[in-house]
């Protein structure tokens, strides 16, 4: 019946978790829920780029068996769900949308997908994301253009830009993205979804691309974190992937301190939504602003004067130099020279393309003194979060933009409130939280009058993930949470 598939589909994780279960649901009824919407929504929006159906269904056959005899093989038992196709699962290719990873089908699943697995979930597809995982939108030439649900001309954001559009409509409870530059936070922004960036380190990235296929070094700056259409999800799936991953483990546990505050208007909320280093949509502001009113009349205390550092620009300059030794660690050979010879003939350009060059090419030492900076700005963090539970700031600086495809990335521009502005400027609200290794929630908290989703993000205190997940699922009590986009309600 259509009304059991539509309500079947848009439940919460843990709600569908719940019904399979108790046996009020199987898992392969759920599974086949979710492979019918799939095969009647995914041709329009390209979300879902691999499955492997049999192993699925076969895998859901034996979840309901399993519960037959009364085994339960943790809080996922039988649950369907997607993974990015930037974290390895075996039986599917994981090609972090290059082509010369088209074929490569992982012996063994990425670490965090794992912990999923063992937990109960089901696998059955893979969702689409930029070539390896390095844009605010989503598209790669193994799998082409994914499309935004709340309108098919417009992006879904990236890199979790397919992991977002699958959930927002309703192919997927529940996935697991990725962030270095917002690729979780701003896709949830998009279309409209909840994503969770954690704590740095927390996680664990093994089994994640990039960097190459096998590599064990963890990466700075990157997560991996939940994604899904309720808060309640996030934290479940949080608390199966985060601890110390297989080495780390004989020597230490994560114990992630409880939420600061056992009810909404006790939070003490810092509010930061707009500066000249980065501005915000007019009309995005409003609709942050009022959903900061809104907060408010609930009895938040909320301050929307104070800062926890002194200037945005210079945390998004640190950022790009740390984020981009991040990426220079791929470059070798004459590609590499070329880079250097950049570097040296643009000291002081403030071009994105040149900006690259010098950060890819830092020497260690150079690298050590910017670390040594993101450690002093994480005390001012610190101190701040002695007086503000979390910090509320803008995700992206306008809602999804249309399908931009054209020319180098470090070349495009945006349009924000009738000024032109660099593409790559788009990733400095998120780079204020990942250069200091703190958690972020992002909530959808309204829409434009084009219908546009606008998220919010929530910003926490170094490993105070339950305090900004938390909050975003009281958020979402009192002015609203998801909302299907029209025509994916059924």
């Amino acid at each position: 019946m259509p009304g059991e598939i539509r309500v079947t589909a848009l439940r919460s994780a843990v709600e569908l978790a719940a019904m399979i279960r108790d046996r009020s649901l199987t898992s392969t009824d759920a599974l086949d829920c979710l492979i019918d919407r799939v095969e009647k929504f995914n041709p329009g929006l390209n979300a879902v780029v691999a499955m492997d159906l049999d192993a699925a269904r076969e895998r859901a056959k034996l979840a309901d068996r399993a519960l037959d005899g009364s085994e339960l093989w943790g809080p996922l038992h039988g649950l369907p769900m997607t993974i990015k196709d930037s974290f390895e699962v075996t039986g599917m290719p994981t090609t972090s949308g290059a082509p010369k990873l088209k074929d490569h089908i992982p012996s063994q699943n990425a670490v965090a997908v794992q912990r999923l697995i063992d937990a109960g979930a089901i696998v059955f597809g893979k969702t689409n994301l930029p070539l390896y995982a390095d844009d605010v939108q989503t598209y790669n030439e193994v799998y082409g253009t994914t499309n935004n649900p709340w309108d098919i001309a417009r992006v879904p954001g990236g890199s979790s830009g397919g992991a977002a559009a699958a959930l927002a409509a309703g192919l997927t409870p529940l996935e697991l993205g990725s962030d270095i530059g917002g690729s979780i936070r701003n896709p949830a922004h998009y279309c409209g979804v909840f994503g969770h960036k954690p704590t740095w380190g927390i996680v664990p990235m093994r089994g994640h691309i990039p960097p190459p296929p096998g590599t064990l070094a963890p990466a700075d700056l990157a997560v991996a974190g939940p994604m899904a259409r309720h808060p309640e999800d996030l934290s479940l799936a949080l608390d199966l992937m985060a601890g110390a991953d297989s080495t780390g483990a004989t020597g230490w546990r994560l114990e992630l301190p409880p939420a600061k505050r056992s009810t909404l208007s006790d939070y003490r909320v810092a509010v930061w939504l707009d500066d000249t280093a980065c501005p915000i949509d007019a009309e995005v502001l409003d609709i942050l602003g009022n959903a900061v009113d809104a907060l408010a009349r609930t009895g938040i205390r909320v301050d929307d004067t104070a800062r926890p550092i002194p200037s945005l620009s210079d945390s998004h300059e640190l950022y790009l130099q740390l984020l981009y030794a991040v990426y220079g660690a791929a470059y070798r050979g004459e590609a590499l020279d070329a880079l250097v010879t950049q570097a040296a003939a643009s000291p002081d350009s403030t071009d994105y393309a040149d900006r690259f060059a010098r950060g890819a090419t830092q020497r260690h030492g150079a690298w050590m003194r910017a670390s040594e900076q993101r450690y002093a700005l994480r005390e001012r963090w610190q101190a701040f979060f002695e007086d503000f539970d979390v910090l509320l700031a803008p995700i992206m600086p306008t809602a999804a933009f249309p399908h931009d495809q054209g020319g180098s990335i470090n070349k495009r521009t945006y349009e924000v409130n009738g000024m032109t502005r660099p593409y790559l400027d788009q990733l400095t609200w998120a780079g204020l939280v990942t250069v200091v290794h703190l958690p972020a929630t992002v909530a959808p908290v309204g829409r434009t009058r084009s219908g546009l989703p606008v998220g919010l993000q929530v910003v926490g205190p170094y490993l105070g993930d339950r305090t900004t997940l938390d909050f975003a699922g009281r958020m979402a009590d009192a002015i609203g949470g998801f909302v299907p986009p029209p025509g994916f309600e059924s």
